[in-house]
């Protein structure tokens, strides 16, 4: 079991060590963190399981049983739900992305096509795209999703 932020260095940096000379040991990241990237980077990094500390103490102890007993498999709750989200956050393109920055900002839909140099047409245009990809019914959705990953 380790924390991904430890005193000397990065938890991710262990994980990837110890994958690189085991296949066979269990490793579970116990975390502070609510941060969707990191639930990936774990998975990435070759984690076992991934259990936030302030989880009940059953949730650790079978996040460690299965580790324990397929330690090449990763478990954690909320991994479908962040890949999905990953996988949305990434289909965004690079307009898209600086069409979502500028929904932080208070505005009309004319005054942010104006500051974009885009017409109405094409702000709403994108807005729909950016709607779609996050699974978002408005403007604050967007902000508070593209807020929890990490976009801005």
């Amino acid at each position: 079991m380790l924390d991904l932020h430890l005193p000397d260095g990065s938890g991710l940096d262990i994980v990837q060590w110890i994958r690189k000379h085991s296949q066979e040991m269990a490793i579970v990241i116990l975390t502070m963190s609510d941060e969707e990237s990191h639930l990936i980077a774990a998975m990435r990094a070759g984690a076992s399981a991934y259990v936030k500390k302030s989880a009940p103490i059953n949730d650790v102890v079978s996040a460690l049983k299965s580790a324990l007993a397929q330690p090449k498999n990763f478990s954690a709750p909320g991994i479908v739900s962040a890949l999905k989200n990953s996988q949305a956050a990434s289909a965004l393109t690079p307009r898209e992305l600086m069409v979502l920055h500028s929904l932080s900002i208070p505005g009309t839909n004319s005054e942010l096509a104006k500051s974009l140099f885009i017409s109405e047409a094409t702000l709403k245009t994108h807005l729909a795209a950016i709607y779609r990809k996050l699974s978002v019914n408005n403007r604050f959705g967007a902000v508070s999703k593209a807020r929890s990953l990490n976009l801005f």
